[in-house]
């Protein structure tokens, strides 16, 4: 699955520093993929309170990304029409900041966090960060042995050449696991490969460890990566790292970005990896 080039980034506005970032955050890949901005803003009575920032911000992002920017006004709770809103506009990313407030953590919650993700209908950025990480160096590549996780090398591959990034591979297993490692490391020697064989620089990484967000968040932030790209996806085994809960509390804790796609449809794998 690549993220789609001609059309619409969808970012949720309710003016908090993450909110805010967020925009930023989107410039060049909306560039890159030669995509419109689309600014979301809702509250009770349909945003018109907020009718003239948003025609400032607008402007700004126009100015400042040099993209076709637009906004919307909704009444009601925008995170419960964040998905549907992008569905309906065929959005192909959706770039949204995690704000520290009480009423955002009832929505990007333990419970609900991972419900957002699979509703949604494309690609979404999550940010928790107020840094800027418009540019884009490093991207951690978290991977394991299922179908579904080697379906992001096609879109991680996309945006390392976009930036000139080099991709990181890495793959968190358990200590006691001495057959899921010997399995792993041919496999991720065959991905690295299938990488560099498309002009990205790529390194591999296999980490001993219990416990796979903190091996994950930690890895990003000593190793400069300024985003984590992974599948989400529910109802697999523990054994599917980097799906379900695991992608949950990435997404959810990370302050490094996190794209989280989810998996598509179908009956082969389309990476190209077998």
């Amino acid at each position: 699955m690549l993220i789609k080039e001609n059309g619409s980034i969808l970012i949720p506005i309710d003016f908090s520093k993450q909110s805010l970032i967020a925009i930023e955050q989107s410039y060049n890949l909306a560039k890159y993929t030669k995509s419109k901005i689309i600014l979301m803003h809702a509250s009770a009575n349909g945003g018109t309170e907020h009718k003239k920032d948003m025609e400032e911000l607008v402007a700004k992002t126009a100015k400042e990304s040099g993209q076709p920017t637009e906004y919307i006004l909704l009444k009601g709770d925008i995170f419960d029409l964040i998905d549907p809103k992008a569905e309906e506009l065929q959005c192909s990313l959706i770039v949204i900041g995690l704000d520290t407030q009480v009423r955002f953590r009832s929505f990007i919650g333990v419970t609900n966090v991972g419900k957002f993700l699979m509703n949604a209908p494309c690609p979404v950025i999550t940010m928790r960060s107020v840094d800027n990480r418009n540019n884009c160096r490093n991207i951690l590549m978290p991977i394991d042995l299922s179908a579904e996780s080697r379906e992001k090398v096609g879109t991680v591959v996309q945006i390392a050449k976009y930036y000139k990034a080099t991709i990181k591979i890495v793959s968190v297993f358990s200590p006691n696991d001495e057959k899921f490692e010997n399995e792993l490391l041919p496999y991720l020697n065959q991905v690295k490969k299938f990488i560099k064989d498309r002009g990205v620089e790529c390194t591999n990484k296999s980490i001993a460890s219990n416990n796979v967000v903190e091996a994950i968040i930690s890895y990003a932030n000593n190793n400069e990566c300024d985003l984590i790209v992974q599948m989400n996806k529910s109802g697999l085994s523990l054994g599917d790292l980097f799906v379900g809960a695991a992608a949950q509390k990435i997404a959810e804790s990370s302050n490094v970005p996190v794209l989280s796609i989810k998996p598509m449809k179908r009956e082969s794998i389309s990476s190209g990896i077998h």
